[in-house]
């Protein structure tokens, strides 16, 4: 657990199942939906960027799913979830007013007082936008005690991007940079083409010393990217990533998501890429 969480403590225990309604959703890709959460126990929830809870569907199973909302202590949550397996799916049969049991929150997550005054580059690959959407969230809540931020994103298609509705205001904002691209256009398409790398030549270069990058996204868009980070001076400790994709019970107890001695629903998800490198196997 951060000295954050440690100072500030959970109102409620984390390893209890909670009750969490549904008072939002919204599909945004054919296989991507958004909801939105809050507690009838009306504690509310305390989080860091980065860190994930487990939700249970009484006789389907449970999943740790990422939030994407803004962190801090809030009333509510959110999460966008792809419908790949049992539980996911039965979550987008869900409707608004139903209830399902949440757990946590869990993981070490990232607290952003940490790289305050720093520029910030965050760069985000397909589902990598939901948990990096929590990052980028508080730096353009709190803008001002940053420098420079730039966002990247890259989706497959144009119909693959996620919070259209955020791409369209970050691309407006005038106090930060956002690119877009997507490796296969249809007809429709008028902006970037080519994998996400590609975007990296739009960015002006800044202080390798003062800049923090988060890459979030599948493996293959994580190694490129991180080399692309290091190739602009980058620090090995200033280039942070999540390794969420292995993680399943969110206790360190199934072993899913264990790499050499390091279990990532506890250490992680969130690792400098300095950690990185020593568990190789994780990318």
């Amino acid at each position: 657990m951060t000295q954050a969480l440690k100072e500030n403590p959970p109102l409620v225990s984390a390893y209890l199942p909670r009750a969490a309604k549904i008072v939002e959703k919204r599909k945004l890709t054919d296989g991507e939906t958004w909801f939105r959460f809050t507690f009838p126990d009306a504690q509310g929830v305390k989080y860091l960027a980065g860190q994930f809870m487990e939700v249970s569907l009484f006789g389907i199973g449970g999943a740790p799913i990422s939030i994407c909302s803004a962190p801090g202590q809030r009333d509510d949550l959110e999460m966008c979830v792809r419908a790949v397996g049992d539980v996911t799916r039965a979550m987008h049969a869900l409707n608004v007013g139903d209830t399902l049991a949440l757990r946590g929150p869990f993981g070490n997550g990232f607290d952003m007082d940490t790289v305050a005054g720093k520029d910030l580059l965050f760069v985000a690959g397909g589902l990598g936008l939901a948990p990096c959407r929590s990052f980028i969230l508080d730096a353009l809540t709190r803008r001002g005690q940053f420098g420079r931020v730039t966002i990247l994103y890259g989706g497959r298609t144009p119909k693959d991007l996620l919070f259209r509705d955020d791409l369209a205001v970050w691309a407006e904002r005038k106090d930060a940079e956002f690119f877009v691209t997507v490796d296969r256009p249809d007809a429709d398409w008028k902006g970037r083409t080519g994998v996400i790398t590609t975007l990296f030549r739009q960015v002006a270069k800044s202080d390798p010393a003062r800049t923090a990058a988060f890459i979030i996204g599948p493996p293959i868009m994580f190694k490129f990217a991180v080399l692309e980070a290091l190739g602009r001076g980058l620090g090995k400790t200033n280039i942070h990533c999540s390794l969420e994709r292995r993680m399943k019970c969110g206790l360190g107890m199934c072993g899913h998501c264990q790499i050499r001695n390091v279990y990532v629903c506890q250490e992680g998800p969130i690792f400098s890429y300095a950690d990185v490198i020593r568990l190789r196997e994780g990318i």
